[in-house]
C-alpha cells in the first residue's frame, strides 16, 4: 500500500479541491492557531474565576470552539460535540463544578507542557475521570495547541484511517483515539517527505478519503485493484477540473480582503502614515506590486515585544516620526472577527504603544448586526473600553479618494465610521 498511498498523497496536493489546498494551505487556518489558543487560555480562566457558566451558549468555550467550527472544510459541525443535550446531560461539564474544573486542568496543562508524553498523560487523566460525553472531539482544540502531537478527530477522519490501515477504530473512546494517534505518526513517518510534522495534513487526507473524494489505495501485490483505483483518481482530478470556477469563487474572499488591505495601505501612506502590512500578506500580488511594496518594514519597537499577533494585524498607521501607532485595521470579509479582536487586544493590552490607538473593523456592509451580535459574547467583556469602530466597505469605497486628496488625520474615518 505506501506506493499507492504516496501515488493518491500526490494527486491529492494536486487537487485544487483537496483538504490540503482549501484548509491545510489557508492562510486562516495558520491565523487561527494563536487566538485558539488564547481563547483556550479564556475558557480555562473563567472557570477558576467561577463565571465559566453552567451553558455552552454564550461562553468562552462556545467562542473558541466556533472559530474550530468555521474551518468547515475539515471542521464543519466540531460544535455538536460540545453543545449541551439536556436530556442525556451530556457533556457533564457545565453543571458538574468537579468535572468542569477537571476540563480545565487538561486544557492548562496541555497549553504549558512541551512533550507528547505530557499530552498524553493529560489525556489519560481526563480519560480516568469518565467524564460523560466528554471524549476525543477534545482532540480538534488540542490540535490547535500542539499540532505535532495531536491529531485531528471526526468521523470522516475516523473512516479514512480505517479504510487505509484495515483498523477499527471507534468514536467516542480515548483509548481508541490515542490508538490511531499512535498509528497516524507511523504513517506520518513513513510519508513525511510528502506530508508534514504538522498532523492536520494527515488528518485532512483521512478525511478526504472518509469522506468519500478518494477510495482507500489497494495493496501493492493487487495489480487490477491498483488499475481500477488509479483510474478512480483520475476521475476525481476530472471532476476537481470541472469544479474549478466553484473553488476561485470561494477564493474571491481572499482576493477582497487584499484588495481592502489595498485600499487603506495606499490611504494611509495620503495622509502621511507609516503603514505596516500583515506579516504574513506582505507577499501578496496587488495592482502589477505586491501588497508591502513601499510599506514600513518593522514595527516601532514598543509594540513588537513578544507580541507576534501584533505583526498580522491587517493594515497598521504609524505616526510619521515613527513614535506611535495611530490606527490599526482588520479586514473580516466572511469569517468570525474573533481572531482579528484578539490581534487588537494584544496591541490595545499587551504594547506600550497600544493606549489611544483608533482600532477599526472593516466589513462588508451587511455584517455590522453580526458583528455586533458577536461582540455581545462574554469573552468580548473588554472590547468595549477599545472603543472599536465599524467601517463599511461601501463607504470608505466612496470616500478613500477624496480624504487621501482633502482629508487629515483620522477624523475622516471617524466621520464615516460606528461605533460598535
Amino acid at each position: 500500500m505506501s506506493h499507492a498511498l504516496e501515488t493518491l498523497i500526490g494527486h491529492w496536493k494536486a487537487d485544487p479541491l483537496s483538504t490540503y489546498n482549501t484548509w491545510f494551505l489557508w492562510e486562516e487556518r495558520l491565523k487561527n492557531f494563536r487566538s485558539i489558543r488564547r481563547g483556550l487560555a479564556q475558557v480555562v480562566k473563567d472557570i477558576d474565576a467561577g463565571t465559566f457558566g453552567s451553558a455552552f451558549r454564550g461562553s468562552s468555550l462556545e467562542t473558541v470552539v466556533g472559530s474550530v467550527a468555521e474551518q468547515r472544510q475539515i471542521f464543519k459541525g466540531a460544535d455538536h460535540a460540545f453543545l449541551w443535550k439536556p436530556k442525556l446531560r451530556i457533556p457533564d461539564i457545565y453543571e458538574n463544578a468537579i468535572n468542569q474544573q477537571a476540563f480545565a486542568r487538561l486544557l492548562h496543562t496541555c497549553d504549558c507542557c512541551n512533550s507528547a508524553e505530557e499530552v498524553i498523560e493529560a489525556i489519560r487523566r481526563i480519560d480516568a475521570r469518565q467524564i460523560k460525553g466528554l471524549g476525543p472531539a477534545v482532540a480538534n482544540l488540542l490540535y490547535f495547541v500542539h499540532p505535532t502531537i495531536v491529531m485531528p478527530f471526526n468521523t470522516a477522519i475516523v473512516k479514512g484511517y480505517n479504510a487505509v490501515t484495515g483498523s477499527s477504530v471507534k468514536l467516542g473512546k480515548w483509548e481508541h483515539y490515542l490508538s490511531m494517534r499512535e498509528g497516524g505518526l507511523r504513517l506520518n513517518a513513513q510519508h513525511r517527505n510528502a506530508l508534514s510534522n504538522d498532523m492536520g495534513a494527515l488528518a485532512g487526507l483521512l478525511f478526504d478519503i472518509g469522506s468519500g473524494r478518494y477510495a482507500a489505495p489497494p495493496r501493492d501485490d493487487d495489480a487490477a485493484a491498483v488499475q481500477g483505483w488509479e483510474a478512480d483518481l483520475e476521475k476525481v482530478r476530472e471532476e476537481s477540473a470541472a469544479a474549478h470556477k466553484r473553488w476561485a469563487a470561494e477564493r474571491e474572499s481572499d482576493a477582497t480582503h487584499t484588495e481592502i488591505q489595498g485600499w487603506l495601505r495606499d490611504l494611509g501612506k495620503s495622509l502621511g502614515y507609516g503603514v505596516w502590512i500583515a506579516s504574513n500578506d506582505q507577499g501578496r500580488s496587488y495592482r502589477g506590486g505586491r501588497l508591502g511594496d513601499g510599506c514600513l518594514t518593522q514595527l516601532p519597537a514598543q509594540a513588537r515585544a513578544g507580541l507576534d499577533s501584533v505583526r498580522l494585524i491587517d493594515v497598521i498607521w504609524v505616526e510619521a516620526d515613527g513614535s506611535k501607532i495611530a490606527a490599526a485595521f482588520e479586514v473580516e470579509h466572511s469569517t468570525s472577527i474573533y481572531s482579528g479582536i484578539v490581534r487588537m487586544l494584544d496591541l490595545a493590552l499587551g504594547t506600550e504603544l497600544g493606549a489611544g490607538v483608533s482600532m477599526f473593523l472593516v466589513e462588508p456592509d451587511a455584517r455590522r448586526e453580526d458583528v455586533r451580535s458577536q461582540l455581545r459574547r462574554p469573552a468580548f467583556t473588554r472590547v468595549a473600553e477599545l472603543g472599536i469602530r465599524y467601517l463599511p466597505y461601501s463607504e470608505l469605497g466612496a470616500h478613500r479618494d477624496a480624504i487621501g486628496r482633502f482629508g487629515s488625520g483620522l477624523k475622516p474615518l471617524n466621520e464615516i465610521s460606528h461605533l460598535l
